[in-house]
């Protein structure tokens, strides 16, 4: 078993991590940036190594740095959380050649997944549905064009290497192609360092639909059920929520078994997601894999009572999967909505400060995963999210109204929050009535 981890993280998850390590009995690391010096997470872990200056990139971003903690402080493991550095084959083959535990799976895998291109390839070989696309990497106007051309429009034009939403452009028709794609690969080479593009058939009104996976070194590999991801603005996650209503129990059988062989494909191992785009007619098409531990992770544990962070790190490990797939069973229903300082009123504008005070709901069937405390100040160098609300109920009717009372009950003086536009969400007829896919919240903004 492992016995110390660095988490290479901040934030919520951060704190989660070490939450479940303390259960364990697994001492912990917290690195924090110059920024973050009274940070939760810095302040929960048995340890607390500063790593540099506020930006990401002096800091949570630095291999070298992180290595270095790991090593100083006699971490065997490390737990890279989501974002920042938890998808980065780079990192995962630096902690394989310092004998360091990285708890996710391996820097091979990592890489060829994280290539959507190459991704899609794959899948398309294990006959897992796919969207159909390019099959070869694009660099230029005219070679998207062609592609474009041999999908059918409309496209979307989206960056090999991509994720969160950047890089990434929808075009209707060949006289918007090249505009789409230059912005695009523009882009997508600010925020991942490369040009690489692909060209997938732009499927309309469709469900985003994921199912989260455990896998061990054993060849051993099951899902969880999926989660319903269609709440989105500009292709970031909103509110989540498991089961999806749009799933009969064979539909869920048969993309869980796409799951599972997609999974097994890559050579998976730990926890991670695949995700589809589901149409009305029931098709299914494989959009992408996470090779990490979702935001949205709160929702699966609800319905599924398994604890998804100590999975991971039994599984890094080396420990087989105490479970069958007959064994995981989905009871009741839950909501998460992710809680960020920011002004929808205002063109969504990040809103920094500091917590004057803050009063967050309790109660049977509440979670609250977050790292701010009255007098905590909000920095402008990270990520929005201050907190995630999940809920769970015996049946969604009585989650939504579980949420929307939840929500009704927060409150963070000192910064402005996205909580009354969920809770305008979670009254939507549309939401109540689980019509819902990933043009919802477009639909919303022009009062359709």
């Amino acid at each position: 078993m492992i016995k110390k981890i660095l988490v290479a993280n901040r934030g919520e998850i951060a704190v989660r991590i070490i939450r479940a390590c303390r259960e364990m009995g697994i001492e912990t690391v917290a690195v924090y940036s110059e920024a973050d010096r009274e940070a939760l997470h810095a302040k929960l872990a048995d340890e607390a190594v500063c790593i540099g200056p506020a930006p990401s990139k002096e800091s949570y971003l630095c291999m070298e740095r992180i290595i270095s903690a790991t090593i100083v402080s006699g971490a065997d493991a490390i737990h890279p959380g989501f974002g920042f550095l938890s998808e980065n084959s780079k990192f995962a083959a630096l902690c394989e050649q310092c004998s360091i535990t990285f708890i996710g799976p391996s820097a091979r895998v990592i890489e060829s997944l994280g290539n959507k291109q190459e991704a899609r390839n794959t899948m398309e070989a294990a006959g897992v549905p796919i969207i159909p696309g390019s099959r070869e990497p694009v660099y230029t106007v005219r070679g998207g064009e062609k592609a474009a051309s041999e999908t059918g429009y409309p496209v979307i034009i989206k960056a090999a290497l991509g994720g969160g939403g950047k890089g990434m452009r929808v075009v209707y028709s060949p006289e918007d192609f090249e505009a789409g794609f230059q912005t695009a690969q523009k882009e997508a080479e600010m925020a991942f360092g490369d040009n690489t593009m692909y060209i997938e058939h732009f499927i309309q009104h469709p469900r985003h639909i994921e199912f989260q996976i455990l896998a061990d070194h054993f060849g051993n590999v099951i899902h969880l059920g999926e989660r319903d991801c269609s709440i989105q603005r500009n292709h970031q996650k909103m509110i989540e929520e498991s089961p999806s209503l749009a799933l009969s129990e064979k539909l869920r059988g048969k993309m869980g078994e796409a799951a599972v062989k997609a999974a097994k494909a890559a050579r998976y191992t730990n926890a991670g997601t695949i995700e589809f785009l589901l149409e009305k007619n029931e098709n299914f098409y494989f959009m992408e894999m996470n090779t990490r531990i979702q935001v949205e992770h709160p929702v699966t544990e609800w319905v599924t009572g398994i604890d998804l962070i100590k999975a991971q790190i039994r599984i890094a490990s080396g420990e087989r999967l105490s479970y069958k797939q007959e064994d995981v069973q989905i009871s009741g229903h839950s909501i998460e909505c992710r809680i960020n300082a920011e002004n929808p009123e205002k063109g969504f504008r990040p809103s920094p400060g500091t917590v004057r005070g803050m009063h967050l709901p309790g109660g049977k069937g509440i979670r609250i995963d977050s790292a701010i405390y009255s007098g905590y100040t909000i920095t402008p160098y990270y990520d929005s999210m201050v907190a995630k609300l999940s809920v769970w109920a015996k049946n969604r009717k009585e989650a939504v109204r579980k949420m929307r009372s939840a929500l009704g009950e927060v409150i963070i003086e000192g910064i402005d929050t996205n909580v009354d536009y969920q809770y305008a969400i979670l009254n939507h007829p549309d939401y109540v009535a689980g019509d819902i896919d990933i043009e919802f919240i477009e639909r919303l903004k022009r009062g359709v």
